[in-house]
């Protein structure tokens, strides 16, 4: 016997309620885990057998119409003080936590370097996974360690910050250590003074114009928010799954021809070459607001594709692959998805 509820394994079940792109989907099996005895009940049990997935907020995936599976959703809370000292502190929070309501916690508490993340849709499982990133910040600058079980062992695991390998929207987690361990919450080294981060052109501008010369971390937060929503479709209006594509990275050599090419094309100097706009990308191909079936490319900015009411995930692909053909034959440039296919 045990001395908690056993987490129920329900079957047949639709996914439109778990993921923001909101098709209909249906997994075969889904468990809902809402504390670390849960999990280690699944583990001992083998029940987390593949194929599996594990879910937050649903906010960077996209399922089959049928997924023949175990969906794993993670619902686990909790946010405490774990290290302190006058310059910075150590906060570790449960997997599933919602992001966004987790870095207001944070300012309200004077923890200080999430701010320009702010309304970013998903769970903080999921953004040491992605190493989420927006107006100049992302998630692993400010990662200590993640903890994490393992799901042949069933021991628990940590990574510090190196060996979660953080690169642009990638982290060991996408790699040789999907599929062999779930996430159960994640450290954060945040500041305790705030220093404004204004690295990125829209934010800075938006200060400008409204006469704000040195911003609090409530008004970066809340100025971040109002320009998110203004280009990007609520997930409560319109299915989507924020950035579809990754924005990819070409030689010096390349990107030197493209400008030639294209006086007006949008990059900046990353490593030993040069990151591109996929957005402009894809808007040159003339896909910004532009639909193949229920799926289309929302108007207010290329990068995101949205669910126009009942799309497939036959649709969603071959909207993202007419794309990716159309960019790679235009620019000589292969897009890759940012987001998760869980077929």
């Amino acid at each position: 016997m045990t001395d908690f509820a056993i987490p129920a394994v329900l079957h047949d079940v639709s996914l439109r309620p778990y993921h923001t792109f909101g098709t209909n989907a249906v997994a075969d099996c889904f468990i809902e885990v809402d504390t670390a005895a849960h999990l280690d009940y699944l583990i001992k049990r083998h029940l987390l057998k593949e194929p599996f997935v594990i879910l937050g907020g649903g906010s960077n995936m996209v399922f089959a119409d049928r997924y023949r599976g175990t969906v794993v959703r993670m619902a686990t809370k909790g946010i405490r003080l774990v290290g302190q000292t006058d310059e910075y502190v150590l906060v570790e929070a449960e997997a599933g936590e919602e992001w966004d309501s987790f870095v207001r916690h944070c300012i309200g508490q004077g923890w200080y370097g999430l701010e320009n993340l702010a309304a970013i849709p998903g769970t903080v499982g999921a953004s040491a996974v992605q190493n989420v990133g927006a107006y100049g910040s992302e998630a692993g600058q400010y990662i200590d360690c993640v903890h994490a079980v393992g799901i042949e062992s069933g021991k628990t695991l940590s990574f510090s910050h190196d060996e979660c390998l953080f690169a642009y929207r990638d982290s060991v987690f996408k790699h040789s250590m999907a599929g062999r361990l779930v996430i159960t919450s994640v450290v954060y080294r945040l500041h305790t003074r705030y220093i404004p981060n204004l690295s990125y052109s829209a934010l800075a501008q938006t200060l400008r114009d409204e006469g704000i010369a040195n911003p609090t971390a409530m008004q970066t937060f809340d100025i971040v928010t109002r320009i998110r929503w203004g280009r990007l479709p609520r997930p409560e209006e319109w299915g989507s799954a924020g950035s579809f594509f990754k924005n990819p990275v070409v030689t010096a050599s390349h990107f030197e021809q493209l400008q030639k090419d294209y006086p007006g094309i949008a990059g900046y100097a990353f490593g030993d070459g040069y990151k591109l706009a996929a957005g402009w990308l894809i808007e040159q191909c003339g896909w910004r607001g532009r639909s193949l079936g229920r799926c289309g490319v929302w108007d207010k900015q290329a990068l995101v594709l949205v669910n126009r009411g009942g799309c497939t995930f036959d649709e969603i692909v071959q909207l993202a692959n007419a794309i990716i053909a159309d960019v790679e034959a235009r620019f000589g440039v292969t897009l890759q998805r940012e987001v998760f296919f869980n077929e």
